[in-house]
């Protein structure tokens, strides 16, 4: 059970990371190249969404195959595992994308 929650924690903080990393570095190239900085971070952050959800799971289609085998051989625990993972990882990266938009109200 902790490795599930470890795991579960990594999936969280590198999806928010990804959304926040590349928001915050996209308002910094906008910044360089005489460009918004709020309106390239907000259009980046809802952009990485699915893609941080994407690396922080691992990148491949694999958690999708863990739960279609196991659920059709009537495991379900292996299957609710990822499905888990894909949640936590979800979770990281809408509130990461919340805090750009919060950020992006109260900074300008």
């Amino acid at each position: 059970m902790v490795e599930f929650f470890t795991k579960a924690a990594f999936c969280f903080l590198i999806a928010f990371g990804v959304v926040l990393g590349g928001a915050m570095l996209a308002a910094m190239g906008s910044a360089f190249l005489m460009t918004p900085p709020k309106e390239k971070m907000l259009q980046v952050a809802g952009n990485l969404k699915i893609w941080a959800l994407v690396a922080a799971v691992g990148g491949t289609i694999d958690p999708i195959r863990v739960i279609e085998s196991h659920m059709s051989e009537g495991y379900l625990s292996p299957a609710m595992q990822q499905i888990g993972y894909i949640l936590f990882a979800y979770l990281g990266a809408h509130m990461g994308t919340e805090l750009i938009q919060w950020m992006s109200r109260n900074g300008g």
